[in-house]
């Protein structure tokens, strides 16, 4: 899975712009992706490797020394032989290529297409929005629906709020009138941003492929995707060009809750008629080979299946309206909870948004983004992760909520029958016969499992965030995360572990991402100093900043094209064993186990409007953690598997907790303060 790190202050490839006057003001270019030198990826790999083998050696097994030489041999004879040919077919792809070597050619099939594992938790992220404070308190706590169908007034008012700033976003972007391509970060957020609408992953046996997008001004684009019950429609959010050779208007915000009410109603009608939907959304969640197989044979019975299958992958996006309030039962850990939440309670709110045992058909999985609103009015969204990485749902979602619902925007009655525009909503039906019924129930079941066996959990650690890492510690608030859980990780489990954390690519055109190995010798050197009592505060503390000074450092190589794992990967696409090629380094265990990433870990934002966000697991025996850095707090998401007995959400935020705290004496000792009062003479 991949996961994103941003990185900001860096030095970068000079951006050229589109013209050969330096005023002109048009459109940036960004540099290529590079093929990164094969004897430095080489040399990195070496490196990378030395934890492993320190923990083979101290384990009994085969002695350091001798274990890196044959390593170096292997390499040093695939830089000398097959590999210098692997490289001369990367670059002559680079060259063929019209964006890059990586993201033109294999990166979406291999990093997410060909994975056959279900979406539900394995691959989609999830937020989970803070509440907005405009909404009566009556509305938090769970007001009376007074309908059938258990929607609540301010579910669907501050629905169609945030539906209307996001779009009201994505417009003033398209418009360039926010981040326009004179700027880096505009061409690099209107390109991702892009792949957010509009558009959705199709299941296929083997490897699945995005849907191809509609005109811009098509009706089929203007329309919402909303879900209720598990019955599925489109509304219109936007008023269709008029003239033609005009653009669509986005709809006031009264006039999108219009249309969701009118949904509602239609809602209510057919759940009195005692009328039961195809739970698609179930069929989604399933594994991919599976629902592929499903959705050839829906498509095949009925032209109806095929025009709403369309017409969900062309919709903007989704919206999901719950019919129940999800609850968890109080238990007796210990609660590492904020002040002011139950640790239930933001619990609850965050398996709502990933999807629990009631409501996994409210939601199509494979679109990119989806909205989620329960009658509570706690919201979040959840999204299909291959056409962009987490940064850019998560930038979309907080200009979404940064404002709270504006009564103004909600004043007077308006009656869509007196408009032109009188298409209310679409249903999209489905026809399903006893085939599919008995592939739904059984998809449920898998699902359920999928979801039950999810120990999913938030933590907000509220004693200091990156303002006391910075001016107190000294240190870069990320690798000092990162070192947190190395810490943990070990404190948990007794070894250590492949660790995964994402860095953007964003300043090459089209790039995506490149893996940071968060293990590396100094880290191990200095989690072992911590477990040690007889090291002093002041050598944890040397320890630990030239841990820091060594992620640091891979950070920016991963940032800049330097990283070795995206290289590695193509390389070792390049290989032609058909024809009897071969590479000792390829079939190395080490090469694999280096990159079993039990640990997979990213840093988002500061997270101020987000009370916890989330992804999976992708090892049964691992950890799926995302954080949120605050200047005087950081939360953390993480994911792990009931099943295993070897790991425990629960364990692992005690474990991450008291590194905080040890960490922090670390860095506060009399020792270390007497060293920076000094460091300058």
């Amino acid at each position: 899975m991949i996961r994103v790190r941003v990185v900001e202050s860096l030095r970068i490839p000079q951006i050229r712009r589109n013209s050969t006057n330096p005023s002109f003001r048009g459109p940036m270019q960004l540099p290529r992706l590079p093929v990164p030198d094969l004897s430095k990826t080489l040399s990195r790999y070496l490196t990378s490797l030395e934890p492993f083998l320190l923990e083979d050696e101290k384990r009994g097994g085969t002695p350091y020394e001798s274990s890196y030489l044959l390593r170096q041999r292997w390499a040093q004879e695939f830089e000398a032989g097959i590999g210098q040919l692997l490289q001369d077919r990367l670059l002559a792809l680079d060259r063929a290529s019209p964006h890059n070597w990586l993201d033109d050619n294999f990166w979406i099939n291999k990093a997410y297409h060909e994975w056959r594992a279900p979406l539900l938790i394995n691959s989609n992220w999830w937020l989970a929005f803070h509440d907005d404070n405009m909404i009566p308190e009556s509305a938090l706590s769970g007001e009376s629906s007074n309908n059938r169908a258990g929607i609540t007034f301010w579910q669907i008012r501050r629905s169609a709020w945030m539906v209307h700033r996001i779009l009201d976003f994505k417009g003033r972007l398209d418009k360039q009138e926010l981040h326009p391509e004179t700027t880096r970060t505009g061409i690099w957020l209107r390109n991702s941003i892009s792949q957010m609408f509009n558009i959705a992953r199709i299941p296929k046996r083997f490897c699945d492929i995005f849907s191809a997008p509609p005109h811009p001004s098509s009706l089929p684009s203007l329309n919402l995707l909303l879900m209720v019950h598990n019955w599925c429609y489109t509304i219109p959010v936007y008023h269709p060009p008029n003239p033609p050779t005009s653009l669509p208007q986005l709809m006031k915000p009264h006039e999108i809750e219009t249309r969701i009410r009118a949904v509602v109603v239609d809602v209510e009608q057919r759940l009195s008629n005692g009328e039961t939907s195809v739970p698609i959304g179930t069929l989604s969640a399933d594994g991919r080979d599976q629902w592929a197989e499903n959705l050839e044979y829906l498509l095949s019975l009925h032209e109806t299946n095929r025009n709403s299958h369309q017409a969900m992958l062309t919709s903007l996006m989704g919206l999901s309206l719950e019919h129940t309030t999800y609850t968890i039962a109080p238990t007796l850990s210990p609660s590492l909870a904020p002040k002011g939440i139950s640790q239930q309670a933001l619990d609850a709110h965050l398996h709502t948004i990933r999807a629990n045992s009631i409501n996994v058909g409210n939601r199509f999985f494979d679109k990119p983004f989806t909205l989620i609103v329960d009658p509570s009015t706690h919201a979040g969204a959840t999204g299909e992760h291959s056409p962009c990485d987490a940064l850019v749902p998560s930038i979309v979602a907080e200009y979404g909520i940064v404002e709270s619902v504006d009564l103004a925007a909600f004043e007077g009655n308006f009656d869509i029958t007196n408009k032109k525009d009188s298409r209310n909503w679409t249903r999209l039906d489905w026809i399903a016969d006893e085939k599919i019924w008995k592939e739904c129930a059984a998809a449920e079941e898998r699902a359920k499992y999928i979801i039950k066996d999810s120990d999913d959990s938030v933590f907000w650690f509220e004693n200091y965030g990156t303002d006391w890492i910075k001016s107190v510690a000294r240190l870069a608030p990320d690798a000092y995360i990162q070192m947190v859980l190395q810490l943990a990780w070990y404190k948990t489990r007794g070894e250590f572990t492949a660790t995964y954390e994402t860095v953007l690519t964003r300043m090459f055109k089209h790039g995506r991402t490149e893996t940071l190995r968060t293990l590396t010798r100094d880290g191990r050197d200095w989690v072992l100093t911590m477990v040690d009592p007889q090291t002093s505060l002041s050598a944890r503390y040397t320890a630990l900043r030239r841990a820091i000074q060594t992620h640091t450092r891979l950070t920016k190589e991963a940032a800049t094209g330097r990283g070795i794992d995206r290289h590695l990967l193509g390389l070792k696409l390049m290989l032609r064993p058909q024809d009897g090629e071969v590479a000792a380094l390829f079939d190395d265990e080490l090469f694999n186990r280096s990159q079993q990433w039990k640990l997979s870990t990213s840093g988002l934002s500061a997270g101020h409007l987000f009370r916890g966000t989330g992804f999976g697991a992708t090892h049964h025996d691992g950890y799926g953690i995302n954080y949120l850095a605050a200047p005087s707090m950081i939360k953390f998401g993480i994911e792990s598997k009931w099943s295993n007995p070897l790991t425990s959400t629960q364990s692992l935020k005690i474990a991450i907790a008291e590194s905080l705290h040890e960490m922090m004496l670390v860095c506060s000792s009399p020792e270390v303060t007497y060293f920076h009062a000094t460091s300058h003479l």
